[in-house]
């Protein structure tokens, strides 16, 4: 059985924020294949099993999101994760696929990490970084709290549009991933720039 995680944080204040573009693409592709999560309170989740394959979103806020991981592996049998986060390192709407590795400081991830471990797929999704951080190290506090304030920030209608392109590609990912394509074949048939 497959795990497809999206990463993100729950109400409607979060909605359509950078630090959601996780949940976004997954939202994306449910609503394609006319599929819907449930709520699901033992997993702190909202959640969907469809044929071999789980999807989650995690409704613990994007810091806890490891604590819904485990709760749903202790009951559900999984061989392959795949987690869909936002990623500060690339621009927007890139998309990178990869296995393993650090978190890249991202709390979501160190969260999962805890708890599962870092031995998963991940999809990598672009959101950019804001001007001023970069700065110096003497000033580091005022770029951790620029780069909060910036992944806290709705996106404009015209990221949103950049988006849906990178949606599309997720979502044939995604099928390809279901149909146990290598993450080579992924990665070379759905890498994208920006």
């Amino acid at each position: 059985m497959k795990l497809i995680a999206a990463l993100g944080n729950p109400t409607l204040k979060y909605e359509n924020t950078r630090h959601n573009v996780g949940f976004m693409a997954l939202d994306f592709y449910l609503k394609q294949k006319n599929l819907t999560l449930y709520d699901n309170k033992n997993f702190e989740a909202k959640i969907l099993k469809n044929d071999d394959t789980i999807f989650l979103e995690p409704q613990t806020f994007m810091n806890l999101s490891g604590k819904s991981f485990q709760k749903v592996l202790s009951f559900y049998k999984i061989q392959k994760i795949l987690v869909i986060h936002d990623d500060l390192d690339l621009k927007l709407g890139a998309i990178k696929f990869k296995f393993g590795g650090s978190s890249g400081g991202h709390n979501g991830l160190k969260s999962i990490d805890g708890y599962i471990g870092s031995e998963y797929f991940r999809v990598r999704i672009g959101i950019g970084r804001p001007q001023n951080t970069e700065l110096n190290f003497l000033e580091s506090n005022v770029a951790e709290s620029s780069i909060i304030n910036f992944v806290l920030e709705k996106f404009t209608k015209p990221e949103l549009l950049v988006l849906d392109s990178s949606f599309e590609l997720i979502s044939k990912a995604l099928d390809s991933f279901i149909s146990n394509a290598t993450l080579l074949e992924i990665q070379n048939l759905y890498t994208k720039k920006k």
